[in-house]
Order: structure tokens, then sequence, then C-alpha cells
């Protein structure tokens, strides 16, 4: 009786101290998210797994807007994953396009930075209309001046993403990390994507 009840107590503590790495692991290293939409397209695809860096800019401390043990901040061209600034309850997954200090501006589906036009192999535009600025800010917009402390971003599907140009900046703090890699991709028609497994977020 001795022997199954030292048993029993080993396999709970095995299984709560995997509960409690697994946690640990999930709040402060690593966590997997999955794409819902297609505003990344073809960086990424609906139906990706991605595991998300949350470390690198930094541990939050619990209960508090305090970040230690900061790697460092968001560059230019990192994809983060961020509390939605509409609705925090929700995760958003975009590319950092300015950071803080930094002057953006679209001018006819061109983003320029600090007055210069930048590369982006990574943009897909599926619409050939551009669309005056104003109103509607998604061919042109700005120039604006990035705050300190914040992040402009943009999807990698220009034509197709709610992203800055509709609501503002991002917050640091509301910043949970950098994806890295898909680990299991799903298309929507129930088909795995082999080829995508393993692949490196760029």
């Amino acid at each position: 009786m001795k022997d199954k009840k030292r048993l029993l107590r080993e396999y709970a503590e095995a299984i709560i101290t995997a509960l409690i790495l697994a946690l640990l692991i999930r709040t402060f290293v690593v966590q997997a998210f999955k794409i819902p939409s297609g505003s990344m397209i073809p960086t990424l695809l609906i139906g990706d797994h991605i595991l998300v860096n949350k470390f690198i800019y930094g541990t939050k401390i619990p209960f508090t807007d305090k970040v230690i043990l900061v790697f460092r901040k968001p560059e230019r061209g990192d994809i983060i994953v961020f509390k939605y600034p509409e609705n925090p309850k929700k995760d958003f997954i975009k590319r950092g396009i300015a950071i803080g200090g930094d002057i953006i501006e679209g001018r006819n589906k061109v983003v320029y930075i600090n007055g210069k036009s930048i590369e982006e192999p990574y943009v897909r535009h599926y619409d050939r209309n551009i669309r005056p600025g104003g109103f509607d800010p998604r061919d042109n917009f700005g120039p604006l001046v990035v705050p300190e402390g914040k992040v402009f971003v943009l999807g990698d599907n220009r034509d197709q993403s709610y992203d800055s140009r509709y609501w503002g900046f991002v917050d640091l703090k509301d910043v949970k990390g950098t994806a890295f890699i898909i680990y299991w991709s799903w298309d929507p028609d129930d088909w795995a994507r082999f080829s995508r497994i393993g692949r490196l977020i760029e």
C-alpha cells in the first residue's frame, strides 16, 4: 500500500512539475500561435502555426508593466506579435516598419522612412488601383513621426491588411515577441503543407 501511495505521489509531482515548466516556458520563453488571416501573405499563410520568441525583447514581470533582461528592442523588419490596440484581448501579428523617432510616409504604395524609400521584397500588392490619401490611408498616408516607445506596423499583404495606417502605433509594452519559425502548417482545405514546416520566418 505504501509503495502504491509513493508511486502515485511521484506521478503527481512529475505532472505538477511538467505543468509548471510548461507554464513558465509559455509565459517567458516561447509561445505557439496560429495565423488566422491573410494579412501577412506571402510570408505567413492562413493555417500556419508559428513559434514566437518571448524573451528577446525582455521578460515582463507578471501583473506589472515592468520589463527586465531586455536583449534588444523591436527593429525595422521584425515580425512581431502584439496586443491589438483596439482590443487588447486579441493578438495581432504584423511587420515592424518604423521605430521611435522615424518619420514614415506612404506615397502611392511606396513606403518612405526619413525621406528615403525602403526595399520591401516581402510585400505583395494584389490591387493595382491607387487610393488617394485622406479618407482611406491604404496607399497614401503621413508623414507621421513615430513616438519613442512605439512601433509602426504593416502587413506584408499590403492591400489587405488592417494595421497602423488605420489604428495607429503599437506600444512597446504590448509587444509579446518576434515570430521565428513555422512548426506546422495546415491549409483551409485540410491539407498539410509539409514544405512549410521548419521554415524560418523572415
